[in-house]
């Protein structure tokens, strides 16, 4: 659920940053680029880590 958050938000930031590259008008300006990107990063780093305590538990348990 969370990757896929993540993969969302990247997805806007890649359309946007396309979108002014070929000569069209993005959609957001570089704040708005920047707190996506960050959203993106901080829900990745997220998952990362939700997915290692998971693992951790898993061992732990055996």
């Amino acid at each position: 659920m969370i990757f896929g958050l993540s993969a969302v938000l990247f997805l806007v930031f890649v359309t946007n940053v396309a979108l002014g590259a070929f000569g069209g008008a993005s959609f957001m300006n570089d704040v708005q680029e920047m707190i996506v990107l960050f959203l993106t990063s901080i829900t990745f780093v997220v998952g990362i880590l939700m997915r290692e305590a998971r693992r951790k538990a898993e061992e732990k348990n055996r």
